[in-house]
Formats: structure tokens, C-alpha cells, sequence
């Protein structure tokens, strides 16, 4: 892992250490994106933290994301081009995942566009867009135990594709709608990604509006399914989402619909074909919800008297080893609750058996009738967040609160005292909380560390020629360590050598291998390749790290560096130039235009 010389800050979390340059470009950065008026520490934090750790939070209308100690000190940022889109994430080892506002069109609040993995020191190492042909990410994402990451996303549909699956022409308008999908990717390079799973509502929709379509039936039949009907507005925003978080026990995603005033949940074992069916995956059910809780008059199961949730967001798993783990925790904005508007954070345990099976009788709603735990503050009316905001649990039993609307995060106890809050001074989508960073085990002090330097990226190059690259293998981890390293390549084009592939006991004290790299490039011309070489620590799998590629094939054999004749006539250029009068300007020109042509062929 990047850790090498580092620097700890009070937050117990490592920042690695970077050439100075890189530093003061970055300081320049941030300093030319600070808003007008600083988002943090306005009234200062007040109590303490029941727990040790930092909390992390992106401002809304703020290029900077922040982490902060209880006591609201600005422990560190991180300086970005862009607005929010609109959730972050910490990673670890100073790394955070943030969605970022890039456009696209469509959509409506909480529009992203792409998401970005970002090092300590602002380096982006991982730069993904969603949106075009069409789609656009929005609100939140989840990374997956194996690094993938879950998207949540629009996808446009006509209106002509509305009516066709049974909407009622009355309710949308000629913009068509933007139901959601979400999408697993998984990174192939600093700028790309393969979606290697998908899931779309547009699959699981029921009406009982239009009897000559197929997807034709009565609606409190099929809980398993969509109303396409059910919300009555023209919105094109069909359903918002705007959470997504996944159990790894049950291999099972949770999403928060926000126009439908529920949670739902669906298998994630399928392959994409039986996410897109009504069978196959862990649960036999393939796409078809699981689970769906907050308002059962969504499929027939009840009356606006049973509805629980009102313009939710930020549904989540409460973590294994917390208190209440396993059960869902909502924050429950309260918009539209009848008699008066205030909001809640609601706490509830699911029907699930050990198989991640859940219960539903027979013409009845999903379980449970009441919430497990409820925060409703005194009085009720003195707490309400119209939209965004977010609510975690603590490992004590405690709950971080996010009021996004404001900017307040306070944390509360199991009876309902506020114990901590600060007042972050802006709009706010969610607060993620932090904890220190685990000791080392007791009497092991010669833990390795593993870290990798450089990059490979080679360009004009001659379909099939041979192109040689280095980076660096490196131990910094403690004294007298041992490391065993290897070369994880997956990358399928190419012809790949190694020199040397892995190595065996590497100390601190004996600094960075150089390994050589041969590649043989693919045959194809004028083609752009991208990727990541993984480099493992052999004896821990969590230990980690990766060196981007990247190799572009010129357009022509005769127009590559590799041809010796082109080699000659650009160094005779180049030796020319130097020369003073109108030969130096020609052969300038000349070699200008020559390198334009080598480096942009086609």
C-alpha cells in the first residue's frame, strides 16, 4: 500500500509524502477553489465525540471535501475541480471516492456524471464518466469488497417508451422519463471501466392502466414489482434515488426511493442476463425486488395510514459489530408526513432469515410495522431537513446525524441526548464517520508494507513493436520486515515480460527494485489502451498496489518512431533548429509539425 514516509496527522490516518513541487502546486489549487465564505467551523463543534475518529464530508457547493475531528479542526482536505455529485466516501490510507458534478443532461437534483478516486495529496488515480447516450450517475456510490464500484443512474426513455411500457399518457410529458439503473464497474484504467453488472427498473415493471400491454396486472399481486404508475406527477425524475449500500453477507443491494417513499433491496449473485429476468441469482427471483419497506400503498398493500417513510435518504446497512447490525437505518426527512413536517431517523429490523429470504404474508405489507428505534427530536418541529441529509451508527450505540439542508451534524444517544454537534456552515449531502486506523497486532513489530512507484505510457508506437518501461517495488513497512512480492498482470493485450516478476524477502533498508518491463504491443493501428498492473504483497491480499498503463498505436507503420528513416529526419530536424536564421524557423516549423502528426495520427 502508499504509505511510504509518512506523515501522521492528529486523525491517526496516514498522508503520504509527495515531492515538495507536487505540494505547493496542489496548496496553489485549493487556495483557487476556496468559496468566498468558508464552509467549515463557523460555530465551532460542541461536547465530544463518543468515540476516537473523524468525520468527512464534501459541501455541496464546495470543490474541497473535509476531515475533521470532534473537535472541528480541519484535519485535511482535498482539492477538487469539481462540485460534488453529490456523495463521498473514504477509502482508506488517505483516499477518498467523491462523485463529481460533470453534466450530461437530463436528470434533475443530485445529478453527477462521473466519480473520482483521489490520493491523499490530490492525485486522481481513477477519473470515470457516466454520462452519455443517454445516462447520467447521480447521488451515491458503493465500493464493493473487490474494488468494484455500484453507481446509481438515469437512463432516458421517450415518451413513446413510457407509454409502450404501460404509463399513463397523461402523466408524461413530451421529455419523455428517467428511470434509474445501477450499474457495477470495475476499473480497468485511470480513466476507464468495464460494467461488469447492471440493473434496470425498466425490467420489473407492472401496470394495471393499459390491458393491451404486456406488462399488464394487478398491481397488489405483484409486490415484487414496480407501479409504473404509481407516482402521478409529469416529473421526468420518475423514481430519485438517491442511496445505494450493499451486504456482503447476502450479496444484496439496498437502494432509497425517494418519489416512491421507500427502500428496496435486490439480489446481486445474478449474472446482468438474470437481473434483467425474474429468476436465477441466490434468490431464485432474479431483478424482481426482494424486499421493499416505508409505503405500501405502492403495490396495494395498504393506505396512506401505513405509509412510514416521506422523501427518505441515505438507507444503510448498520454494520457487522455495531449495535443493531444487520438492521436498516433511515434518515426519514419527513416531507409531506401529514399533520405537520419534521423529520426522524427510523431504525428497523427486516423479516430476513439466515439465507437473506424475506418474509411477506400473504396479502399483507412487509414487515416490520413499527420501527425498532426512532430519533425524533422535542420538539418534533425543531428538527427538519426538507431533503438530502444522512444518519450513521456509531460503534457505542450512538447515532451521527446529518442535517444536510443546514449543515449540522450532531451526535445523538440511543434516548435521544445530543452529546456532540458542529455546524459546518453549508448544505451538506451526508457526513461519512471515521475511525482510527487499527493497531498492529500485539507483539508483531516487523509488519511489511508494500508500495509501487512510476507509470508506463508509451504513444505513436508501431502495431507490434517491442516498448520497455520501469517502475519501482519498494518495502516500507517496519525495520527488518520482510516483503514477497509478485506481479498480478490481467491485462489481455499486449505480450507482457517481467523482470523480475516477484521477489522474495525484501527489508526497508534495502530500498526500491527496479523492474523492467517489455511489452510487445497489440496489431492493432491507431488504437488507445489503458489499464492498471497489480503488484501484491504474497503473504497479506489486502496489501496491495497498482501502476497505470497506458499505450497509443500510431495510425500508419511509415508515421511511427519506430521507423529508423523518421528517427533520422526528427533528430536532423532537431539538430537544425538550433541553428540560427531561416533555417532555423523552417526546421522548426517542419519539426513541430512532424511531432503534431506522430502524436496525433489520424
Amino acid at each position: 500500500m502508499r504509505t511510504s514516509q509518512p506523515t501522521t496527522f492528529s486523525t491517526s490516518f496516514v498522508i503520504k509524502r509527495r515531492p515538495l513541487v507536487v505540494i505547493i502546486v496542489l496548496l496553489f489549487m485549493g487556495s483557487c477553489f476556496l468559496p468566498a465564505t468558508t464552509p467549515h467551523n463557523n460555530n465551532g463543534a460542541l461536547g465530544t465525540l463518543s468515540f476516537d475518529g473523524h468525520i468527512l464530508y464534501a459541501p455541496m457547493w464546495t470543490t474541497t471535501t473535509y476531515l475533521i475531528d470532534s473537535t472541528g479542526v480541519v484535519n485535511h482536505t482535498w482539492p477538487s475541480s469539481y462540485l460534488p455529485g453529490v456523495a463521498v466516501w473514504y477509502l482508506g490510507d488517505g483516499t477518498i471516492l467523491r462523485t463529481i458534478r460533470v453534466g450530461g443532461g437530463g436528470g434533475s437534483g443530485g445529478a453527477g456524471g462521473g466519480v473520482q478516486k483521489i490520493e491523499s495529496d490530490g492525485t486522481v488515480v481513477w477519473d470515470f464518466r457516466y454520462n452519455s447516450n443517454g445516462k447520467l450517475s447521480h447521488h451515491d456510490v458503493k465500493t464493493l469488497p473487490n474494488g468494484d464500484v455500484l453507481l446509481i443512474a438515469w437512463e432516458s426513455k421517450t415518451r413513446a417508451e413510457a407509454i409502450a411500457a404501460g404509463r399513463n399518457p397523461s402523466h408524461v410529458t413530451t421529455q419523455g422519463l428517467w428511470p434509474d439503473h445501477v450499474i457495477e464497474v470495475k476499473p480497468t484504467g485511470p480513466t476507464s471501466g468495464d460494467i461488469v453488472w447492471e440493473w434496470h427498473t425498466w425490467d420489473h415493471l407492472i401496470q394495471d392502466y393499459d390491458s393491451s400491454k404486456a406488462n399488464y396486472g394487478v398491481v397488489g399481486d405483484h409486490p415484487e414489482l414496480v407501479d409504473i404508475n404509481y407516482v402521478t406527477s409529469s416529473n421526468v425524475d420518475l423514481m430519485h434515488t438517491n442511496s445505494v449500500d450493499y451486504n456482503e453477507q447476502f450479496d444484496q443491494i439496498l437502494i432509497s426511493v425517494h418519489n416512491y417513499n421507500e427502500v428496496w433491496v435486490i439480489d446481486h449473485s445474478t449474472t446482468t442476463e438474470e437481473a434483467a429476468s425474474h429468476s436465477g441469482g441466490n434468490s431464485g427471483k432474479g431483478g424482481d425486488l426482494l424486499y421493499r419497506w416505508g409505503n405500501p400503498q405502492t403495490y396495494d398493500a395498504g393506505t396512506s395510514g401505513d405509509e412510514k417513510l416521506f422523501s427518505q435518504h441515505d438507507a444503510s446497512w448498520i454494520k457487522p459489530g455495531f449495535p443493531g447490525a444487520g438492521d436498516i437505518l433511515i434518515f426519514n426527512n419527513g416531507a409531506n408526513r401529514p399533520v405537520s413536517h419534521y423529520s426522524t431517523v427510523d431504525e428497523i429490523v427486516t423479516p430476513v432469515d439466515e439465507n437473506g429470504e424475506y418474509y411477506l404474508e400473504p396479502g399483507s405489507a412487509y414487515g416490520p410495522a413499527v420501527q425498532t428505534w426512532m430519533y425524533i427530536a422535542n420538539p418534533p418541529t425543531s428538527f427538519y431537513a426538507s431533503f438530502i441529509s444522512g444518519a450513521q451508527r456509531l460503534p457505542d450505540g450512538d447515532t451521527l446525524i446529518c442535517n444536510g439542508a443546514t449543515g449540522k451534524m450532531f451526535e445523538v444517544t440511543p434516548e435521544g441526548s445530543t452529546v456532540w454537534q458542529y455546524d459546518s456552515g453549508g448544505q451538506v449531502f451526508k457526513t461519512e464517520y471515521i475511525p482510527p486506523e487499527s493497531p498492529a497486532p500485539p507483539g508483531n513489530t516487523t509488519i511489511p508494507d508494500l508500495e509501487c512507484t512510476g507509470s508506463l505510457s508509451w504513444s505513436n508506437i508501431k502495431p507490434g513493436a517491442t516498448v520497455h518501461g520501469s517502475f519501482q517495488v519498494q518495502n516500507v513497512g517496519d525495520a527488518g520486515s520482510l516483503l514477497n512480492w509478485t506481479v498480478n498482470n490481467t491485462l489481455t493485450w499486449g505480450t507482457w515480460t517481467f523482470t523480475p516478476s516477484s521477489g522474495e524477502d525484501l527489508t526497508p533498508e534495502q530500498g526500491p527494485v527496479t523492474v523492467d518491463v517489455y511489452l510487445v504491443a497489440p496489431k492493432e493501428k491507431n488504437a488507445q489502451f489503458e489499464g492498471f498492473l497489480q503488484i501484491q504483497n504474497k503473504n497479506n491480499a489486502s496489501d496491495v498496489d497498482t501502476i497505470p498503463v497506458s499505450l497509443k498505436t500510431a495510425a500508419s507503420v511509415f508515421l511511427s518512431t519506430a521507423n529508423p528513416f523518421i528517427t533520422m529526419v526528427l533528430h536532423w530536424l532537431s539538430t537544425l533548429a538550433g541553428y540560427s536564421g531561416r533555417m532555423n524557423m523552417f526546421c522548426a516549423l517542419s519539426l513541430g509539425l512532424m511531432q503534431q502528426v506522430f502524436h496525433n495520427p489520424g
